[in-house]
């Protein structure tokens, strides 16, 4: 690999183990505020809307300059946001705005990989960035954790700074100013980040031009037989991988009895099977025989529901694993492949919002059915049965679907061609 990649690698490390940090300080600022069970899931919601509203944007935005550039501004909104929930902003809000930063900061984060690799190394080069990324998940929501435990909450609490009064009261504020940090570290690492050369027609400003370019990007990317089977599976799996972070730390409460503070350990175990599964994808998988990994997902699906079986906290290790390992399995490949179809058909910033639109859009449809099933009072373990059926349909949907396109094309031979 390149020099540069490991520079982004770092950058990305530090930027998502703030989000995932972030993400539980956000939960314990609710609770510090008393607010109802069911407005945790609406903050991921919150902070994805961004994705959703400005995929038509942000894609120009991240083809218009050098995307360390790009990188370094989103990773200062991160920092904003961060600051608003010192005052009277709603937590819901204050981390919509970090998500704004997100959603302009993702296309940037994979469009360099295109721009900077060959597309032999798209497959590899995503499972480092996922396997960086989900490592960065597992200390994110371990350090997410520890931050409001009350030994570390305390500590941060007792430093004292003369005659400055910086009016951090509480174990989430405290949490907060210290995630604002590994955004700045992240922003440092996004200045070293080379420029690649790859430049870019001048991007259109007027927002109905950027509607329709988008709307047009979109309907190349669903019609292109391999794009729609690629996006499909990663829109499920990001959709879910977002339900399934809330539903661990319900399973945990409820089944395991586990404060926040422990349960965000499981969040993490499920992050480090993604890892592993990621990098034996990387290892094991090439771009060419990426669609072979469909049944993977499948039996991602099928091993959910049995997390209602686990009663105790270290039966739950092992499963979490796996489960994890099977999403990052499956899902390392079809993201390769999406990145690749997407720049061949189109630019990478692009092609990267249009995936990030789909994408996000399922994660608020599937979180925001998530917490009416809260609402509803179905109980955690059928909640995690109509979870796990979902995703085995969903995948079963996909893989007929490929198996009509096969009747009709080549896949493999078509890996590469620019005509859809």
């Amino acid at each position: 690999m390149k020099r540069g990649f490991y520079t982004i690698m770092a950058a990305q490390f530090f930027s998502s183990l703030a989000d995932n940090a972030l993400l539980i300080a956000a939960i314990a600022l609710l609770i510090e505020l008393h607010a109802p069970e069911w407005m945790k899931p609406l903050l991921k919601l919150f902070f994805t809307v961004s994705y959703v509203m400005l995929a038509p944007f942000v894609g120009a935005f991240a083809d218009s300059m050098p995307k360390g550039r790009v990188m370094f501004v989103t990773n200062l909104v991160k920092i904003a946001g961060c600051a608003l929930m010192f005052f009277t902003v709603h937590p819901l809000l204050a981390y919509a705005v970090v998500g704004f930063g997100a959603s302009a900061y993702s296309p940037a984060k994979y469009g360099i990989l295109t721009e900077l690799l060959p597309p032999e190394k798209l497959v590899a080069a995503n499972g480092w960035i996922e396997g960086t990324t989900v490592a960065s998940i597992i200390l994110g929501t371990v350090v997410g954790g520890a931050l409001i435990s009350p030994t570390v909450a305390d500590t941060l609490l007792s430093i004292d700074i003369p005659i400055i009064d910086t009016g951090i009261d509480t174990a989430a504020e405290s949490a907060i100013l210290v995630i604002a940090v590994l955004y700045a570290i992240a922003a440092a690492f996004n200045l070293r980040i080379p420029d690649t050369g790859a430049r870019y027609p001048n991007q259109p400003r007027n927002p109905f031009t950027l509607l329709r370019d988008f709307a047009r990007c979109c309907r190349i990317l669903w019609r292109d037989k391999l794009g729609q089977i690629s996006l499909s599976v990663t829109t499920l799996f990001w959709g879910a991988g977002a339900t399934l972070q809330f539903i661990v730390l319900d399973w945990a409460h409820h089944a395991l009895g586990m404060a926040l503070s422990r349960a965000a350990i499981l969040q993490g175990v499920v992050a480090l099977g993604i890892a592993v599964g990621a990098m034996l994808a990387a290892r094991a998988v090439r771009l060419r025989d990426s669609l072979r990994v469909l049944p993977v997902g499948v039996a991602m699906g099928l091993a959910v529901p049995l997390m209602t079986l686990v009663s105790s906290e270290w039966a739950a290790y092992p499963l979490l694993v796996v489960i994890g390992s099977l999403a990052g399995f499956f899902v390392v490949p079809m993201n390769a492949l999406l990145q690749h179809r997407g720049h061949v058909l189109m630019s990478a910033g692009h092609s990267i919002a249009v995936q990030n639109f789909n994408e996000n859009l399922n994660i608020l449809v599937m979180l925001g059915l998530y917490s009416l099933l809260l609402r509803l009072a179905l109980g955690v373990n059928v909640t995690i049965v109509i979870f796990g059926a979902f995703v085995v349909l969903t995948m079963l949907a996909v893989m007929r679907l490929h198996r009509a396109n096969q009747r009709v094309f080549d896949s493999v031979a078509l890996i590469g061609q620019s005509k859809h």
